[in-house]
Protein backbone atom coordinates (compact mmCIF):
# COMPACT_ATOMS: atom_id res chain seq x y z
CA UNK A 1 0.00 0.00 0.00
CA UNK A 2 1.22 3.52 -1.04
CA UNK A 3 2.31 5.72 1.68
CA UNK A 4 -0.17 8.77 1.48
CA UNK A 5 2.21 11.28 2.62
CA UNK A 6 4.52 10.63 -0.45
CA UNK A 7 1.46 11.03 -2.65
CA UNK A 8 0.79 14.26 -0.82
CA UNK A 9 4.34 15.52 -1.51
CA UNK A 10 4.31 14.44 -4.78
CA UNK A 11 1.88 17.20 -5.88
CA UNK A 12 4.43 20.02 -4.49
CA UNK A 13 6.56 21.66 -6.77
CA UNK A 14 10.58 21.58 -5.60
CA UNK A 15 12.27 23.89 -4.53
CA UNK A 16 14.17 24.48 -7.48
CA UNK A 17 11.34 24.59 -9.70
CA UNK A 18 10.14 27.70 -7.73
CA UNK A 19 13.20 28.97 -7.85
CA UNK A 20 13.36 28.47 -11.88
CA UNK A 21 9.78 29.87 -12.32
CA UNK A 22 10.66 33.08 -10.15
CA UNK A 23 13.68 33.67 -12.17
CA UNK A 24 11.20 33.54 -15.26
CA UNK A 25 9.40 35.70 -13.91
CA UNK A 26 11.62 38.33 -12.92
CA UNK A 27 13.33 38.42 -16.07
CA UNK A 28 10.25 38.93 -18.00
CA UNK A 29 9.43 41.39 -15.86
CA UNK A 30 12.34 43.21 -16.61
CA UNK A 31 11.98 43.11 -19.78
CA UNK A 32 8.41 44.83 -19.86
CA UNK A 33 9.92 47.21 -17.37
CA UNK A 34 12.89 47.97 -19.63
CA UNK A 35 10.30 47.91 -22.84
CA UNK A 36 7.99 50.03 -21.23
CA UNK A 37 10.85 52.60 -20.44
CA UNK A 38 12.55 52.26 -23.70
CA UNK A 39 8.74 53.41 -25.47
CA UNK A 40 8.55 56.10 -22.33
CA UNK A 41 11.46 57.84 -23.19
CA UNK A 42 11.41 57.73 -26.98
CA UNK A 43 7.95 59.14 -26.67
CA UNK A 44 8.11 61.94 -23.66
CA UNK A 45 12.12 62.90 -24.11
CA UNK A 46 14.47 61.64 -27.10
CA UNK A 47 14.11 59.85 -29.96
CA UNK A 48 16.99 59.12 -32.71
CA UNK A 49 16.81 59.94 -36.58
CA UNK A 50 19.41 59.66 -38.85
CA UNK A 51 19.89 62.14 -42.14
CA UNK A 52 19.46 60.40 -45.31
CA UNK A 53 19.55 63.49 -47.41
CA UNK A 54 22.14 66.56 -48.54
CA UNK A 55 19.44 69.54 -47.56
CA UNK A 56 20.59 70.49 -44.61
CA UNK A 57 24.66 70.71 -45.60
CA UNK A 58 26.57 72.01 -43.97
CA UNK A 59 24.78 72.05 -40.58
CA UNK A 60 24.09 67.74 -41.14
CA UNK A 61 25.93 65.92 -43.16
CA UNK A 62 24.16 62.54 -44.71
CA UNK A 63 24.81 59.82 -42.49
CA UNK A 64 24.52 61.75 -39.43
CA UNK A 65 22.89 59.99 -36.37
CA UNK A 66 21.40 62.41 -33.77
CA UNK A 67 18.71 62.86 -30.98
CA UNK A 68 15.83 65.01 -30.99
CA UNK A 69 14.39 66.22 -28.12
CA UNK A 70 10.37 65.21 -28.24
CA UNK A 71 9.76 67.68 -25.48
CA UNK A 72 10.78 70.81 -26.95
CA UNK A 73 7.41 71.93 -28.35
CA UNK A 74 4.74 69.59 -26.68
CA UNK A 75 2.99 66.52 -27.96
CA UNK A 76 0.71 65.72 -30.62
CA UNK A 77 -0.50 62.43 -31.59
CA UNK A 78 2.56 62.37 -33.99
CA UNK A 79 4.76 62.34 -31.18
CA UNK A 80 3.40 58.69 -30.13
CA UNK A 81 4.79 55.65 -32.02
CA UNK A 82 2.83 54.43 -34.81
CA UNK A 83 1.54 58.07 -34.75
CA UNK A 84 -1.95 57.08 -33.26
CA UNK A 85 -4.68 59.56 -34.01
CA UNK A 86 -5.84 59.68 -30.53
CA UNK A 87 -6.27 63.55 -30.08
CA UNK A 88 -5.55 67.17 -31.98
CA UNK A 89 -3.46 69.61 -31.44
CA UNK A 90 -0.75 69.83 -29.27
CA UNK A 91 -0.48 69.72 -25.37
CA UNK A 92 1.78 71.36 -23.29
CA UNK A 93 2.68 73.18 -26.69
CA UNK A 94 5.46 75.77 -26.82
CA UNK A 95 6.21 78.02 -30.00
CA UNK A 96 9.34 76.91 -31.73
CA UNK A 97 12.01 79.60 -32.71
CA UNK A 98 13.05 80.89 -35.84
CA UNK A 99 16.84 79.29 -36.27
CA UNK A 100 15.72 75.73 -34.58
CA UNK A 101 16.34 72.86 -36.56
CA UNK A 102 13.16 70.96 -36.34
CA UNK A 103 12.28 67.22 -37.00
CA UNK A 104 8.60 67.20 -38.17
CA UNK A 105 6.06 65.12 -40.89
CA UNK A 106 5.65 65.92 -44.40
CA UNK A 107 2.63 67.65 -45.12
CA UNK A 108 1.71 65.29 -48.15
CA UNK A 109 2.30 62.55 -46.45
CA UNK A 110 2.96 62.32 -42.54
CA UNK A 111 4.49 58.95 -42.40
CA UNK A 112 7.76 60.76 -43.67
CA UNK A 113 9.80 62.54 -41.38
CA UNK A 114 11.25 65.43 -42.35
CA UNK A 115 14.37 68.05 -40.54
CA UNK A 116 14.97 71.44 -42.34
CA UNK A 117 15.40 74.86 -40.24
CA UNK A 118 12.60 76.92 -39.52
CA UNK A 119 13.15 80.74 -40.37
CA UNK A 120 9.03 81.67 -40.47
CA UNK A 121 6.79 81.95 -37.98
CA UNK A 122 3.00 83.25 -37.80
CA UNK A 123 2.81 86.53 -39.29
CA UNK A 124 6.10 86.67 -40.77
CA UNK A 125 6.78 87.62 -44.43
CA UNK A 126 9.09 85.32 -45.90
CA UNK A 127 10.80 85.91 -49.18
CA UNK A 128 14.00 85.29 -51.33
CA UNK A 129 15.26 88.01 -53.92
CA UNK A 130 18.06 87.56 -55.99
CA UNK A 131 19.30 84.05 -53.73
CA UNK A 132 19.32 86.14 -50.77
CA UNK A 133 16.65 85.46 -47.67
CA UNK A 134 14.38 88.63 -46.67
CA UNK A 135 12.22 88.43 -43.25
CA UNK A 136 9.42 91.02 -42.54
CA UNK A 137 10.96 93.01 -45.46
CA UNK A 138 14.71 92.93 -43.98
CA UNK A 139 17.35 91.25 -45.33
CA UNK A 140 18.98 88.83 -43.30
CA UNK A 141 22.74 89.41 -43.12
CA UNK A 142 25.31 86.93 -44.07
CA UNK A 143 28.90 86.77 -44.86
CA UNK A 144 31.12 85.04 -47.16
CA UNK A 145 33.35 82.12 -45.58
CA UNK A 146 34.77 81.20 -48.97
CA UNK A 147 34.09 77.99 -51.18
CA UNK A 148 32.96 74.63 -50.42
CA UNK A 149 32.35 70.93 -51.89
CA UNK A 150 29.79 68.71 -50.52
CA UNK A 151 28.86 65.10 -51.71
CA UNK A 152 24.99 64.55 -51.36
CA UNK A 153 22.94 61.29 -50.98
CA UNK A 154 23.56 60.09 -54.53
CA UNK A 155 27.28 60.90 -54.43
CA UNK A 156 27.07 64.14 -56.76
CA UNK A 157 29.89 66.04 -55.88
CA UNK A 158 28.13 70.32 -55.59
CA UNK A 159 30.42 73.14 -55.10
CA UNK A 160 29.52 76.52 -54.20
CA UNK A 161 30.00 79.37 -51.35
CA UNK A 162 29.60 78.74 -47.53
CA UNK A 163 28.11 81.96 -45.67
CA UNK A 164 27.51 82.92 -42.17
CA UNK A 165 23.74 83.95 -41.87
CA UNK A 166 22.33 85.56 -38.65
CA UNK A 167 18.28 85.00 -38.13
CA UNK A 168 16.40 87.27 -36.13
CA UNK A 169 15.73 86.15 -32.79
CA UNK A 170 12.17 85.44 -31.93
CA UNK A 171 10.20 84.53 -28.48
CA UNK A 172 12.80 86.81 -26.32
CA UNK A 173 15.71 84.77 -27.59
CA UNK A 174 18.48 86.33 -29.23
CA UNK A 175 19.48 86.04 -32.54
CA UNK A 176 20.99 82.54 -34.44
CA UNK A 177 23.84 82.14 -36.34
CA UNK A 178 24.53 79.22 -38.74
CA UNK A 179 25.76 78.54 -41.32
CA UNK A 180 24.08 77.90 -44.96
CA UNK A 181 25.71 76.70 -48.79
CA UNK A 182 24.50 78.42 -52.11
CA UNK A 183 25.61 77.00 -54.80
CA UNK A 184 23.39 78.87 -56.99
CA UNK A 185 21.55 82.38 -57.46
CA UNK A 186 19.22 81.07 -60.47
CA UNK A 187 16.16 78.98 -60.18
CA UNK A 188 12.49 79.64 -58.80
CA UNK A 189 14.08 78.97 -55.54
CA UNK A 190 16.05 82.38 -54.74
CA UNK A 191 13.41 84.77 -56.77
CA UNK A 192 10.02 83.90 -54.77
CA UNK A 193 6.85 85.37 -54.16
CA UNK A 194 6.69 86.93 -50.58
CA UNK A 195 5.17 84.34 -47.80
CA UNK A 196 2.97 85.25 -45.39
CA UNK A 197 2.53 82.75 -42.18
CA UNK A 198 -0.80 81.55 -41.46
CA UNK A 199 -1.58 81.23 -37.92
CA UNK A 200 -0.42 77.91 -36.31
CA UNK A 201 2.15 77.02 -39.38
CA UNK A 202 5.61 77.46 -39.85
CA UNK A 203 7.67 78.10 -42.57
CA UNK A 204 10.83 75.55 -42.98
CA UNK A 205 13.54 76.05 -45.48
CA UNK A 206 17.07 73.87 -45.91
CA UNK A 207 20.57 75.15 -45.04
CA UNK A 208 21.38 73.93 -48.18
CA UNK A 209 19.62 76.33 -49.95
CA UNK A 210 19.68 75.58 -53.57
CA UNK A 211 19.15 71.80 -53.34
CA UNK A 212 16.13 71.30 -50.57
CA UNK A 213 12.47 70.45 -51.07
CA UNK A 214 11.19 73.13 -48.13
CA UNK A 215 8.67 75.93 -48.13
CA UNK A 216 9.40 77.48 -50.67
CA UNK A 217 7.59 75.20 -52.86
CA UNK A 218 3.85 75.73 -52.30
CA UNK A 219 2.24 73.94 -55.25
CA UNK A 220 0.56 70.55 -56.37
CA UNK A 221 3.64 68.65 -56.46
CA UNK A 222 4.17 65.10 -53.94
CA UNK A 223 7.47 67.18 -53.26
CA UNK A 224 5.68 70.60 -52.30
CA UNK A 225 5.95 71.15 -48.71
CA UNK A 226 4.67 74.44 -48.13
CA UNK A 227 3.99 75.81 -44.78
CA UNK A 228 4.23 73.20 -42.15
CA UNK A 229 1.40 72.75 -39.32
CA UNK A 230 2.95 73.03 -35.90
CA UNK A 231 1.09 69.80 -35.22
CA UNK A 232 3.61 68.14 -37.40
CA UNK A 233 6.11 68.90 -35.19
CA UNK A 234 8.31 66.21 -33.65
CA UNK A 235 10.93 67.91 -32.15
CA UNK A 236 14.34 69.52 -31.86
CA UNK A 237 17.37 68.66 -33.09
CA UNK A 238 20.08 68.88 -30.44
CA UNK A 239 23.27 66.39 -30.46
CA UNK A 240 25.04 64.58 -33.04
CA UNK A 241 25.68 60.88 -31.52
CA UNK A 242 27.30 59.00 -34.27
CA UNK A 243 28.15 60.06 -37.61
CA UNK A 244 29.39 57.85 -41.07
CA UNK A 245 30.60 57.94 -44.38
CA UNK A 246 29.30 54.84 -46.03
CA UNK A 247 31.72 55.20 -48.56
CA UNK A 248 32.62 51.47 -48.65
CA UNK A 249 29.69 48.34 -48.35
CA UNK A 250 28.89 47.62 -44.92
CA UNK A 251 30.13 44.23 -44.80
CA UNK A 252 33.47 45.69 -44.86
CA UNK A 253 33.28 46.13 -41.12
CA UNK A 254 37.49 46.66 -41.29
CA UNK A 255 36.67 50.08 -42.89
CA UNK A 256 33.92 51.16 -40.43
CA UNK A 257 36.59 53.25 -38.37
CA UNK A 258 37.54 54.55 -41.13
CA UNK A 259 34.13 55.80 -42.00
CA UNK A 260 32.99 57.43 -38.90
CA UNK A 261 33.64 61.11 -38.38
CA UNK A 262 34.83 61.07 -35.12
CA UNK A 263 35.27 64.98 -35.27
CA UNK A 264 31.08 65.42 -34.98
CA UNK A 265 30.61 62.99 -32.67
CA UNK A 266 28.71 64.61 -29.84
CA UNK A 267 28.31 67.38 -31.34
CA UNK A 268 25.50 70.08 -31.08
CA UNK A 269 23.50 71.07 -33.50
CA UNK A 270 22.62 75.07 -34.00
Amino acid sequence: MDDPRKTRSSSVPSAGAASALHGAWELLRTILIAGLLAVGVRTVLFEPFNIPSGSMIPTLQVGDYLWVAKYSYGYSHFSLPRSPDLFDGRIFFRMPHRGDVAVFRFTKDTSIDYIKRIVGLPGDRIQVRGGELYINDVLVPRTAEGNYVAVDEHGTRMEGQRYHETLPGSGGHGPVAHDILKLTNEGFQNDTPVYVVPNGYFFAMGDNRDDSADSRFMGDDPEDLGFVPMENLIGQAKWIFLSVDARHPVWEFWMWPIEIRWNRLFMGVR
